[in-house]
């Protein structure tokens, strides 16, 4: 058992070289970090939760969205960049709006 393991976790290591970094930065994260597919689910819940109440805190005339930025950066986990996160679900095309407004909650700090 321990050597089917050692050869997946192997074989996953040998396929995330072939990922290219710069189209799928998120995925290679995913991979790199070992996320498991939960707090995958977790984090993307977060993340639909978060843009609903950014497109209406927008629709509502909002312009500080600096709670929801604090929101997503308590919730990740230690081993993760936060800005890394963020850089790569833009790349990816995640919460595009979303993702623009912490990038510049980011860049103010």
């Amino acid at each position: 058992m321990k050597a089917d393991y050692d050869t997946l976790v192997f074989h996953l290591q040998l396929l995330s070289r072939t990922i290219d970094a710069k189209r799928y930065p998120l995925t290679k994260m995913i991979i790199n970090h070992h996320l498991s597919a939960d707090e995958c689910t977790e984090l993307f819940h977060l993340l639909d939760d978060l843009n609903e109440t950014y497109q209406a805190q927008k629709e509502e005339g909002l312009l500080d969205y600096s709670s929801l930025y604090a929101r997503f950066i308590d919730f990740l986990p230690n081993r993760l960049n936060p800005e890394e996160v963020i850089y790569a679900l833009k790349k990816e095309g995640y919460y595009p709006s979303l993702m623009t407004e912490f990038i510049k909650i980011m860049s103010e700090k």
